[in-house]
């Protein structure tokens, strides 16, 4: 056991003692169930019995109505003190879980309705690599640029950490790159390959990812990910550090292209957007979306979408026009951009989605009618 893991190990003996329980097998019984069902999450809340989600529907493991304390009890030994102290002071703290033998597990413990509830999700033993994804071959293009900030968006459970970290991964077995990840907590561990890879955990070995991104941009990065872009100022050194000719990764939880890109301008103040924009249109150099759709058989199955920036895209930026970044993804499809909607009828030619399921999901609905029309015209001749 590492140094690191020895401290962790005696702070939640510290913290079992603080609290009189120790590490629950409850828990550890929940995940391991989990572990066997194929599930990706367990759900905690009070007034129900604990449930796991499988291919994205949600089951009840087993009998029984939990309550709050019961939910505390469960989880609060798991946490690391840090995790610890912020439920203490807010009620809401992320933190990762390990259990020897079984795997690795975020958990999100927080409140409802006054009350204790809990999100935990299995990290996978390793990271898969791309080509597994079922991803538009593009996308391996980003892991192959040089500089500039890379946006992947999508809603939560979308597989966005997923790709961030298999784009990461194609980097380390192609490249000698000293890469800098920034994560609460971690996700995906990766281990050095060709690549130098620093995995910063907030919490643990930073207070939080400003302080985080500007000591990483000390430590002579070429890549530097960042988890989640949550706050206005881990965004404006982001922007800062791609405009200076680092390549920078992040998430946000968003829906298409045009409302990441809208994320980030307008989380700041109003008098700051113009120039955010000005600065965003020239560090950007993709914007890449994507979510989760139930797949015929079982099982789920990425539709996503991509823009390649180009001039156009930083001019629609700097105007604020973004309901005209749709269009510039067809205006770049030679540079490997593409539409939802293309990425929606693919996966409906090929069988693997429905129609009507892809139709919900379609940002625009009539691009997708036209473009599944030749293939049904083909079909009906």
């Amino acid at each position: 056991m590492d140094d690191a893991a020895r401290l962790n190990q005696i702070d939640r003996e510290q913290e079992a003692q603080e609290f009189d329980f120790g590490v629950t097998e409850r828990l550890n019984r929940w995940l391991a169930m989990l572990i066997g069902r194929g599930a990706s999450d367990l759900l905690l809340v009070a007034g129900a019995p604990p449930c796991m989600r499988v291919n994205g529907e949600v089951r009840k493991i087993e009998p029984g109505i939990l309550d709050g304390p019961e939910i505390e009890a469960a989880v609060l030994p798991a946490l690391p003190r840090h995790a610890l102290n912020l439920y203490r002071e807010t009620y809401i703290s992320d933190a990762s879980y390990r259990i020897e033998g079984l795997g690795r597990f975020r958990i999100n413990l927080h409140r409802e309705q006054g009350r204790a509830a809990a999100t935990i999700r299995v990290l996978p033993a390793r990271v898969p690599p791309l080509k597994d994804l079922s991803l538009p071959p593009s996308v391996e293009s980003l892991a192959h640029l040089q500089r500039g900030l890379v946006l992947i968006g999508g809603p939560a459970g979308s597989g966005k950490s997923t790709t961030l970290a298999a784009l990461i991964d194609d980097i380390n077995h192609r490249e000698a790159r000293h890469i800098v990840i920034i994560e609460d907590p971690i996700e995906y561990e990766h281990h050095h390959v060709r690549s130098i890879v620093e995995q910063v955990e907030i919490g643990i070995d930073a207070p939080d990812f400003p302080t985080a991104l500007r000591a990483a941009l000390r430590q002579a990065p070429d890549i530097i990910v960042v988890g989640e872009m949550r706050d206005t100022e881990t965004m404006r050194i982001a922007v800062a550090a791609a405009e200076t000719g680092h390549l920078v990764f992040s998430t946000l939880h968003t829906t298409d292209v045009a409302s990441t890109v809208a994320r980030i301008a307008d989380s700041f103040p109003l008098e700051r957007q113009n120039s955010i924009r000005q600065e965003l249109a020239m560090a950007l150099a993709a914007v890449h979306t994507q979510l989760l759709l139930p797949k015929k058989g079982g099982g789920r199955v990425p539709a996503a979408e991509l823009l390649i920036i180009g001039y156009g895209a930083r001019h629609h930026i700097r105007r604020n026009a973004l309901q005209h970044l749709h269009q510039e993804i067809t205006i770049t499809k030679k540079k490997g951009s593409f539409s939802l909607e293309e990425s929606l009828v693919t996966l409906v030619r090929t069988g693997q989605i429905d129609r009507e399921d892809a139709l919900l999901c379609a940002i625009h609905p009539d691009d997708f009618d036209i473009l599944l029309k030749p293939s049904s015209t083909a079909a009906n001749g």
